[in-house]
């Protein structure tokens, strides 16, 4: 493993098309792009030890703002030694603003330029969260790369909408920017912790467009595309990547919120997208579903009663290696909470080493014929119900 940096920076090691292979350099230690993040919402990977996320290839997780800022609170984190310590992961570590998460309180909040004033899901409490406020939390908890606050619309959503919400989100940028750079002052942030801006505007490629350049101006570490996969589909979401990626600096990190599906991801990588995250694999994970290299199969499924075959030998993970498709099929059956935990831990090690087999094709120069191969594999079982 190599040497942790003192300061954060991104290298492009290969490119094959628009692929890159790259290497993100924190002080915790190195992100191999293309990578997957992990989503540990409340400060844990939904039924997995931090051990597991580990072992199966991760080497950044994302945590979320507007869980912790709730329960258990960004300064009880803090005085508890910070998000690394409090759920042991020594690794870096990424956590979102909560504008998405906000952006679904659409009943309980109200947007203005100030901030976003919201209840709690939790208790009903109001509280305001302001760009800079949600800058103080990130660096309560002690994140290496921070986003700033943005506004995430529905789509599809009315073009005066999307352009009201990505302007408001320019402005939240430069605030965003401002409050990182005073919580350096005040020596709460470092050099190898990083602030990333979010290109918003719908499926619009001039809003997009004006966005990135906007955004590209004040000069952040990274990029991320927000405001996707949230209703619009595949096939825009692809476009909105080749029309938006072009605008973007070769030499910074670009980072796709929110996706995806393992097609999803090896076509956004085949764009030129070095970061992801997703719930998708542990989510599936605890309704029974689990990613295969042939596929993704459904363990509920009554087939599987019998099926002594393991989950997937080609799979590098204990569990789908060594244990049958009838044993997890009782389980997931049964409600036994074993079964959860054991397909959570096969898909997130499957989405690790989807991660690391694209950046060995983008590496050996290969990668699109990789992509024809695995996408026509994968899509084997996809229908798998």
């Amino acid at each position: 493993m190599p040497t942790p940096a003192t300061r954060f920076s991104f290298t492009l090691l290969a490119r094959d098309g628009s692929a890159r292979r790259g290497e993100i350099a924190t002080p915790r230690g190195i992100i191999r792009t293309p990578a997957f993040m992990p989503v540990g919402t409340a400060a844990t990977v939904k039924a997995l030890y931090p051990e597991q996320v580990r072992a199966a290839g991760a080497d950044i997780i994302l945590g979320n703002t507007y869980h912790l800022m709730l329960r258990p609170g960004a300064e009880r984190v803090d005085r508890l030694g910070g998000l690394h310590a409090f759920m042991r992961w020594d690794g870096p570590m990424l956590t979102d603003s909560g504008g998405f998460q906000v952006m679904s309180l659409a009943q309980i909040r109200k947007v203005n330029e100030e901030g976003v004033n919201f209840k709690s899901h939790i208790d009903g409490t109001r509280h305001m969260l302001t760009p800079e406020r949600s800058i103080e939390i990130q660096s309560l908890l002690g994140a290496d790369i921070q986003m700033q606050l943005d506004e995430c619309v529905a789509l599809p959503a009315e073009r005066q909408e999307v352009e009201r919400a990505m302007e408001l989100s320019l402005r939240w940028a430069e605030r965003s920017q401002r409050g990182f750079e005073a919580m350096r002052a005040a020596g709460r942030v470092g050099d190898g912790q990083a602030l990333f801006a979010i290109v918003q505007g719908g499926v619009d490629a001039v809003l997009r467009r004006r966005s990135a350049e906007a955004l590209v101006g004040m000069d952040f570490p990274g990029y991320a595309l927000g405001g996707l996969a949230v209703g619009e589909g595949q096939p825009a979401m692809l476009r909105v990547l080749e029309e938006t990626l072009p605008h973007l600096p070769i030499g910074k990190p670009r980072y796709l919120m929110g996706v995806g599906t393992p097609d999803d991801l090896i076509q956004a990588v085949a764009r030129g997208i070095d970061m992801f995250d997703c719930v998708m694999p542990t989510r599936n994970g605890r309704h029974g579903l689990a990613y295969t290299w042939d596929g993704r199969l459904n363990l509920r499924n009554a087939k599987y009663a019998e099926d002594p075959a393991p989950l997937d030998p080609q799979s590098g993970c204990p569990v789908a290696r060594d244990y049958s498709r009838a044993y997890l099929h009782h389980l997931v059956k049964s409600g036994e909470l074993l079964g959860a935990m054991m397909l959570s831990w096969v898909n997130t090690w499957f989405y690790q080493e989807l991660m690391a087999a694209m950046r060995a094709a983008i590496e050996a120069g290969r990668f699109a014929d990789w992509a024809e191969e695995t996408r026509a594999r994968l899509a084997g079982r996809s229908t798998d119900a």
